[in-house]
């Protein structure tokens, strides 16, 4: 079996019919997991279950939803058709997210500004709110949220997709903390830039909307391979495997970090703010303004 072992663990993958999701959920088969695969598009789900079908495992299991994380309710409903396929939930992985309105922030419909916030920040709360007393009835769990570009640093731009994922990864902090004695970790991935939709929109937003450097970003983009994308899909396979066991609370760039190797590290990991979102001040700096 290919990649981290998961086999037996039941996963389920939100975003899951294109770009990294597609990706993450290749990954997670390959490494023997069972998976309920959550995305809007019917057409692209079934192509995905049907390739995935094609190197089934004796006994894996992969299904399908077609659901709209935009509406709320959207998170009790998968929790329903969850609990009708299996006895636990090993493994939530929310990764549906959109680009949003892309220019000066005061410009931006309020009501796409709004949405952006309703799928990248609030689906992924809705989906940990009500997926984790499940997870305490049976023994715990492993959350992995998606992050992405404006979670550490300002886009400028960018205000409704940078707000979500900088709050996204603030609330998986904090959900570590609140969890951690229920044998559940939470975390982040930042899984670096990407030739996907979301790249797409910013090349179709042009300098003027985007930014110069936004816009020039994306345009290298297009030439990379997918190696990026393997490369997440690979940290979200290790998060959810005995492998990540103690690691919680943290931001982990699937590009930058050794991840595969921060289990040696746990004692320091868990005992520091390394990986962490903290305010900066003079003394970090070498600076005493006091």
């Amino acid at each position: 079996m290919e990649g981290f072992g998961l086999n037996n663990r039941n996963v389920l993958l939100t975003g899951a019919s294109r770009g990294l999701g597609l990706y993450i959920a290749k990954a997670l088969w390959n490494s023997g997991a069972n998976i309920l695969l959550v995305a809007r598009t019917e057409g692209a789900l079934a192509e995905l279950k049907r390739d995935l079908l094609e190197k089934q495992t004796q006994g894996q299991q992969v299904e399908i939803l077609v659901a709209d994380l935009s509406d709320p309710g959207t998170s009790e409903r998968i929790l329903a058709v969850a609990k009708k396929l299996w006895k636990r939930i090993d493994v939530l992985i929310n990764n549906a997210g959109i680009q949003g309105p892309i220019g000066k922030s005061w410009e931006n419909a309020w009501d796409q500004w709004q949405r952006t916030l309703q799928v990248n920040l609030l689906s992924s709360v809705a989906m940990c709110r009500t997926f984790i007393p499940w997870m305490i009835q049976t023994g715990g769990g492993k959350i992995i949220n998606l992050s992405g570009g404006g979670a550490t640093s300002p886009r400028p731009n960018f205000s409704a997709y940078a707000t979500a994922k900088a709050a996204l990864v603030r609330f998986s902090e904090t959900l570590a903390r609140e969890t951690c004695g229920y044998n559940i970790q939470v975390n982040c991935i930042a899984p670096g830039g990407m030739n996907t939709a979301m790249l797409e929109a910013i090349r179709e937003a042009g300098p003027e909307k985007a930014g110069m450097e936004e816009f020039q970003a994306a345009m290298r983009c297009r030439k990379s391979d997918d190696s990026i994308l393997k490369r997440a899909a690979a940290l979200c396979c290790y998060l959810a495997s005995d492998e990540s066991n103690g690691l919680t609370g943290k931001l982990i760039s699937a590009v930058w970090d050794p991840w595969d190797r921060l289990t040696e590290h746990l004692e320091e990991l868990n005992a520091s703010d390394i990986y962490t979102l903290r305010r900066i001040t003079p003394e970090d700096r070498g600076k005493i303004w006091k």
